[in-house]
């Protein structure tokens, strides 16, 4: 089979031939139809610090993905033959306290398809049927192929109660974009979303019922009295990684505000704690998606209105996929989907 895969420390990927992946009792064999490219591809494609450390090389990468079963173990139940899914990439281990607990999300053995196991970038994968999410009729491959940085969107979204709050999201990266388009759908009153990057601020209004506000040339304080906001936003949700847009938040919240934290700064970074204790903020660390609990919330809400098609501004057939890396990598893209048909 084609495979995309890190075959030297250097930037880049490369397209080799790998055998077909065989299955195990507890296993399904998907075929992959579409691919979202994610920032974690363009780390691993970077050959960045995390990724020199991360990922073995000779991995095949890729995490986002849509398909449909085409075998499946002796073992198996409740999936067919034919079944369009996509699927949980991270696989978890079943010892640990959280995952006996039933709190898969939160299970320290997790490890992830493209990163750490085989991955989507293929004409085949090997998954174990408990990670695999089907797919409704409704939902076509090109969404079921983001449906994974969708529920980060939608984790980080429904952390803390949205309804009739001001919410403050900082990074329009295709994410931060799909969390203010739940944020809206779910009833939040005013959302609003930051960057510096122009092009992502455009996307993230035809996208979502937001409002972009470039704080390189804009004053936060000045769109918040525009929308008659006087107290400060009631939820954060930082995307951006960035240091300077956490104080930013951090200054913008109402006394007792609440964040949810998905992007990750770059190393250490200073943190002034007398601000958050003063305001009395609470801070929450998100990682992935709860299993399963946010596949069943992200597919409800797609069924019910919820339209993200529009992040997704780009698509390459897989033999054009270094076109693709660099118009992921440009920074004036969407999501990117690469077509394996």
């Amino acid at each position: 089979m084609k495979a995309l895969v890190k075959s030297r420390p250097e930037v880049g990927l490369w397209a080799e031939s790998r055998p077909v992946p065989e299955i195990g009792p507890e296993d399904v064999l998907i075929k992959i139809h579409k691919t979202g490219i994610c920032g974690t591809d363009i780390h691993i494609w970077n050959w960045d610090e995390w990724a020199a450390r991360t990922v073995p090389l000779g991995l095949i990468t890729g995490h986002e993905f849509a398909g449909e079963i085409v075998a499946k173990g002796a073992l198996v139940d409740g999936l067919q033959i034919g079944q369009r899914c996509s699927g949980e990439g991270h696989l978890i281990g079943k010892l640990s306290r959280q995952s006996r607990a039933g709190k898969f999300h939160l299970d320290p053995a997790t490890r992830g398809i493209g990163v750490n196991e085989p991955g989507a970038f293929a004409e085949y994968l090997r998954l174990p049927a408990f990670n695999v999410v089907p797919l409704p009729d409704a939902i076509d491959d090109e969404i079921g192929a983001i449906l994974d940085p969708l529920g980060n969107a939608v984790h980080t979204a429904l952390s803390f109660d949205l309804i009739g709050e001001d919410v403050l999201i900082t990074g329009a990266g295709p994410i931060g974009i799909m969390a203010g388009a739940v944020a809206r759908h779910v009833g939040a009153r005013h959302v609003v979303i930051t960057d510096v990057n122009p092009a992502r601020l455009k996307l993230a209004a035809d996208v979502a019922d937001v409002t972009p506000v470039n704080v390189a040339t804009e004053d936060l304080r000045e769109v918040m009295a525009r929308l008659k906001m006087h107290e400060g936003f009631d939820v954060g949700m930082e995307m951006s990684g960035n240091q300077q847009a956490l104080d930013q938040m951090i200054e913008a919240m109402v006394m007792g505000g609440r964040i949810a934290m998905l992007g990750i700064p770059p190393g250490k970074s200073p943190v002034d704690w007398s601000r958050i204790v003063f305001k009395a903020i609470t801070i929450k660390g998100v990682y992935g998606r709860e299993i399963f609990e946010t596949w069943y919330k992200m597919i409800a809400m797609l069924e019910n209105g919820l339209d993200v098609r529009r992040v997704i501004t780009h698509r390459f057939n897989v033999a054009d996929f270094e076109a693709g890396f660099q118009t992921m990598r440009s920074g004036l893209s969407g999501k990117v989907v690469l077509d394996w048909g």
